[in-house]
């Protein structure tokens, strides 16, 4: 195989390095990431300057650039070839429920799709365990090479943060939903300016059974597979009913 890996923590990340070196028993492994820490990033790209990129030893290229950047250069002009999969993470941190519309691991993975790449992204629910997830990501690699998924969704895996021995069973979820975020921390710098800080994410709001909250509360490995349609095809109907309704034409 041939495997594209990149994230949003940055090159000399213990994530990226970790999986890496995991997915080189699968076949070639090529980096590509930011280099620096990008996170929160989400889809964005960079339109107002030129990207910088560095070597930083064989198969690994930095980018002075957000997570999308970095497979938008790689599969639209460092690579002479296209890669069998495209690989994000693993992510310093969980990315579930409403985390994925942030994220700039999920954005990797989704810019890979957007460019007809096969895509995973992975996240490791804690600091510690990343082997852990990188044993789930090669595991759902083999599997998908010896048993073709049926569908071309992206696959976003959370891991909990144990070892890979107490991990309690793998399951198929849909995105959970938090809370709103809570108020912005306001401070004052040492030039007696004031400054903003994001305050914490929004508490879990819908975490049941089936939902990837759920699922890694229960030690589990949480697969929900994602798709870049934000149509809300069960609304069109009422829409245009109220078009009528209001005589729009």
């Amino acid at each position: 195989m041939r495997i594209l890996i990149s994230n949003d923590d940055g090159i000399f990340a213990e994530g990226i390095n970790t999986l890496a070196t995991a997915l080189a028993e699968l076949g070639e492994v090529v980096v590509v990431a930011p280099d620096r820490n990008r996170s929160g990033a989400s889809n964005s790209l960079t339109l107002d300057i030129p990207l910088r990129i560095r070597e930083e030893g064989q198969g690994r290229i930095s980018v002075e650039g957000t997570p999308t950047d970095c497979v938008h250069f790689a599969l639209n002009e460092w690579l002479d070839y296209r890669p069998d999969l495209v690989v994000a993470g693993i992510n310093h941190g969980a990315n579930l429920g409403d985390d994925v519309l942030y994220s700039g691991t999920v954005a990797a993975a989704t810019e890979g799709h957007f460019l007809g790449v096969p895509a995973i992204a992975v996240s490791l629910v804690g600091k510690t365990h990343f082997a852990t997830a990188a044993q789930v990501v090669k595991e759902v690699i083999e599997n998908m090479q010896s048993s073709p998924l049926p569908t071309n969704k992206i696959l976003n895996i959370n891991v909990p943060d144990r070892p890979y021995a107490e991990l309690q069973s793998w399951q198929v979820t849909r995105l959970g939903a938090r809370h709103r975020a809570e108020d912005m921390v306001k401070e004052t710098d040492p030039r007696g300016k004031t400054v903003y800080w994001l305050g914490p994410p929004g508490a879990c709001q819908d975490a049941g059974p089936g939902t990837d909250f759920y699922a890694i509360e229960q030690g589990a490995v949480s697969i929900t597979p994602l798709q870049v349609d934000l149509t809300a095809h069960d609304a069109i109907a009422g829409m245009k009913q109220w078009m009528q309704d209001v005589e729009i034409n």
